[in-house]
């Protein structure tokens, strides 16, 4: 299992390599980016993302919450911090399960907990138009 929380650029090649593929019968992943949003200022340059204290704690509680709730052999949760720019990957859930179903829910399940983690926020900064 890949719990982390860092500032370096999530490498979906490498992401492939440290989830366990032995007993998969299904390997998802999830790759989150950042998508160019505009307002009455501008358009996005970068949005910040910082974690909290606890930020790891957190992490560990959604994958215990997926591994109870469905069957999975392997699990991986990574979320970014710093200045991101656009189509720069913010978070990666992969979920290895000998079922398809599963893999599928539990990434989803994931993609969800991720969304609402409270040890993160973000701060969108904006190019002028």
């Amino acid at each position: 299992m890949v719990l982390a929380v860092t500032d370096k650029p999530i490498d979906p090649l490498e992401a492939y390599g440290r989830i366990s593929t032995k007993r998969a019968g299904s390997v998802v992943f999830h790759y989150a980016v950042v998508k160019e949003l505009s307002n009455e200022t501008g358009v996005t340059s970068c949005i910040e993302y910082r974690a909290a204290a606890g930020a790891e704690m957190e992490l560990a509680a959604i994958a215990a919450e997926l591994q109870e709730k469905w069957k999975i052999e392997d699990l991986m949760l990574i979320r970014r911090v710093g200045c991101l720019g656009i189509g720069d990957i913010i978070s990666l859930v992969a979920v290895n399960s000998p079922n398809s179903e599963n893999a599928f829910a539990a990434c989803r399940q994931g993609i969800a907990r991720l969304k609402r983690m409270t040890t993160f926020n973000k701060k969108e900064i904006f190019d002028a138009a």
